[in-house]
């Protein structure tokens, strides 16, 4: 035997090269050598996830991404999944930080490297239950290899070298052609493959015990603690229970120390296989101990490595955290305890959320405050479209900042130009703070606010810097969701469990249609928000104008199917693949074929401009279509629309209608451009952009040319038209209405009531 690899020379050769590479760099180069383990670590799981259908695609390509995901924890054995975490973790150190990596380190990940290189082989080799007993063999490792150590910025511009970023789309496509035959027989062939080396236990020592200790090491090592000083591990304390101690001392595992002396954390680690709340009584004990010795209570922390508990006693019950907090983030902490001020006692600023009779964002905030102030970290408000969610969200953000609750806040919304809007409001409103957009700044360290994309937050939550991870769990205090419906949460969780923050709803989605998964993301009944303004309240205060429909008879070919008739498997497909604004990927249609040559067919969509242009609201004196949008069912289809609308009507100048969607590089100026009351453009042509969100209080023309499966972005979409516009008509006239009209029938598919404007039959 050559090497601790051998096993994997017949049926997995490049594994087996990528994992000598980094034996081979041990002790010659042993921060390269944690590099190695990490890549050979990302090869074997995009091999997984290329041969295993039961394995599902998250919605990110990082390897991180990738081992999180829930199907792919399930099918690992008991143990793999902390040593998977661990060469990533100590991996990503090696890589970017400037932190100690010696042949220690090197050998261990090289072991835990082994030990899940194995466990692949035995589960998935065609000869795995013939494997038998096969332990790590330091001494075949080489210690001559004349290797020079490579440098952190050899060894990055390696890591972007070797990237397997688009790795993931290739499988994920050759997925998509795979027939359901195909895909049958492969499930069978590896389930087989599974049974047949199931059939002999499987007996090989993984040595989790060691993993535990190491894999506590390097999750304190990526938030920035040195652990070289002897007061960090099995610290004494005196003063412990005699029936727990006969001597009344004690040693914790870990104290994390404060610059001045002072103990900032307690952490208890138990053994991988043990549940870690069966440390809970016992770091409250060490906590008691060092607060009596240095008058300052630490944070406490259990842990197994694998599930970690954060304990502040004196404000929360203990909860799960993603890891361990930064030096800052436990001393901002420790610091709220005497600093941050009663939420009931904070003036809120109506200059910001409840001036001009909306009185009903003072409520909101109160509501919120007292749900934070009673211990709960969770709420979530149901605002309609155009009632202030945003305005209402920065009230309460001034507010928790003047009260000492929060320093930093993130807030996410599901595509660009809703983050640039949301920036342009926190500018606005709070003029004090520094506000940055995360998808075009990286310079975070004086923000107080981030506003972010969800994709651009995934991306941004593996991202190390010299001193550690870019964002720890603990680096925001409020974490807002513009939005928030199960979806979201379906793709993104691991934001929302990564961050330890209060965390804060916000949807225009009615209460009594909000998903039942999304009120419990939030421990709330269905049907009970924090807070509820809907659009018939707003519209009887006279917050928002109420939509009046348009009836066109232009033959739409619908199949007489309603959302209420789909089973609950098909109402959930339909609302999560049509409220994916990155793929834009539609569910199987009844009719599908008919629909589409409806809504391209040439001769509809000069009916539709006509009647838009005939019966739509009017501007300056009649003379003028108001600010309309269009929303369309595809790229091709919009720029169909601009084609026969430029034919259609010359005089214009292609000055009049614009397509605003992705694939405009300038789109977000035309947008712009389109929001400015006076801009010659009238009529956009929204292909996603415009479904939510964005807010043109001028619109007063909604054409649905498209038919919408999701109850949830259809209300949204109405949304657009439902704000208030004053003098829109001249001075004193101000908006009162805006017109709907419903070409695809969804309000018929919904079941859903409009009040009819006029009704006119086109054929």
């Amino acid at each position: 035997m050559t090497s601790n690899f051998d096993f994997l020379k017949t049926d997995f050769p490049k594994l087996y090269d990528h994992a000598t590479q980094a034996e081979s760099l041990v002790y010659s180069a042993p921060r390269a050598s944690c590099f190695y383990a990490r890549y050979t670590l990302e090869q074997a799981v995009l091999w997984l996830y290329e041969k295993d259908n039961y394995l599902q695609l998250p919605y990110d390509n990082s390897l991180g991404a990738l081992i999180h995901e829930q199907t792919f924890k399930d099918n690992l054995s008991p143990g793999i999944f902390s040593k998977i975490r661990l060469i990533q973790k100590v991996g990503n150190i090696a890589v970017h930080q400037q932190k100690n990596i010696g042949d220690r380190d090197s050998i261990h990940l090289l072991e835990e490297l082994f030990h899940f290189l194995y466990w692949l082989s035995r589960y998935y080799s065609p000869k795995g239950k013939a494997l038998g007993e096969i332990p790590f063999n330091p001494s075949l490792i080489k210690k001559d290899d004349p290797t020079a150590e490579k440098s952190l910025a050899e060894l990055q511009a390696l890591e972007e070298k070797l990237s397997q970023f688009e790795e993931i789309n290739r499988i994920a496509e050759a997925r998509r052609r795979q027939t359901e035959t195909q895909l049958q027989a492969a499930l069978a062939e590896l389930d087989a493959i599974k049974q047949h080396n199931q059939a002999v236990p499987d007996s090989h020592d993984y040595n989790e015990a060691q993993t535990r200790e190491y894999l506590i090491d390097a999750l304190l090592l990526e938030m920035g603690w040195d652990l070289s000083d002897h007061h960090c591990r099995e610290y004494v304390v005196e003063g412990m229970p005699r029936s727990v101690n006969k001597s009344g001392t004690g040693k914790v595992d870990y104290v994390l120390w404060d610059d001045n002396g002072l103990p900032l954390a307690v952490i208890e680690a138990k053994r991988t296989s043990k549940d870690p709340k069966i440390g809970q009584q016992q770091a409250k004990l060490y906590a008691d101990c060092l607060e009596q010795k240095f008058n300052q209570r630490p944070i406490i922390f259990y842990s197994n490595g694998y599930e970690s508990y954060i304990w502040d006693d004196q404000h929360y019950p203990p909860r799960q955290i993603h890891g361990f907090l930064t030096k800052a983030e436990l001393q901002r902490l420790i610091w709220r305890r005497k600093e941050r001020t009663p939420l009931h006692l904070i003036q809120l600023n109506q200059m910001i959320a409840g001036g001009g009779g909306r009185t009903y964002q003072l409520e909101a905030i109160k509501r919120v405050t007292e749900t934070y102030a009673q211990k709960s970290r969770k709420a979530l408000l149901v605002m309609a479209t155009g009632t202030g969610k945003t305005r209402t969200a920065i009230g309460l953000i001034d507010a928790l900042i003047r009260a000492h609750w929060v320093k930093r806040v993130l807030f996410l919304a599901d595509r660009s130009s809703l983050v640039v809007q949301a920036k342009r409001a926190f500018n606005q409103h709070l003029a004090n703070e520094t506000v940055i957009n995360l998808t075009e700044e990286k310079q975070i360290q004086a923000a107080t606010v981030v506003v972010s994309t969800y994709p651009t937050m995934m991306n941004q939550i593996n991202q190390f810097e010299t001193h550690g991870r870019k964002f720890g769990s603990g680096y925001f205090d409020l974490v807002i969701i513009d939005e928030a419906h199960r979806s979201i949460y379906k793709k993104y969780r691991s934001i929302f469990e990564y961050f330890d923050a209060l965390l804060l709803g916000l949807t225009a989605t009615p209460r009594d249609e909000v998903n039942r998964d999304t009120y419990q993301i939030f421990n709330l009944e269905q049907g009970n928000p924090t807070f509820a303004y809907e659009l018939q309240d707003a519209i009887a205060e006279g917050h928002l104008v109420p939509p009046k429909g348009i009836k066109l008879d232009l033959k739409f070919p619908s199949c007489g199917i309603k959302f209420d008739e789909l089973s609950p498997a098909e109402q959930e497909e339909y609302e999560e693949k049509f409220t994916d604004p990155n793929t834009g990927q539609l569910p199987h249609e009844i009719n599908g074929g008919a629909i589409n040559n409806w809504l391209f067919n040439a001769d509809t969509i000069d009916q539709a401009l006509e009647a838009l242009m005939e019966l739509g609201l009017k501007v300056n004196g009649g003379d003028r279509l108001g600010k309309s949008i269009i929303f369309a069912r595809n790229h091709n289809h919009a720029e169909q629309i601009l084609e026969r609308f430029d034919l259609n009507y010359p005089s214009y100048q292609g000055q009049f209608a614009k397509v605003i969607d992705s694939h405009d590089p300038c789109a977000q100026a035309t947008l712009d451009e389109f929001s400015n009351p006076d801009s010659p453009i009238s009529l956009a042509i929204s292909v996603d952009m415009l479904d939510t969100g964005i807010d043109v209080p001028a619109v007063v023309n909604l054409v649905f040319f498209k038919p919408i499966y999701s109850r949830v972005k259809f209300n949204q979409m109405i949304g657009r038209g439902t704000r208030l516009c004053p003098d829109l008509f001249g001075i004193g006239a101000d908006k009162t209405e805006f017109l709907i009209f419903d070409l695809c029938r969804n309000f018929e598919y919904f079941q859903q009531e409009v009040k009819r404007n006029r009704a006119e039959t086109r054929r």
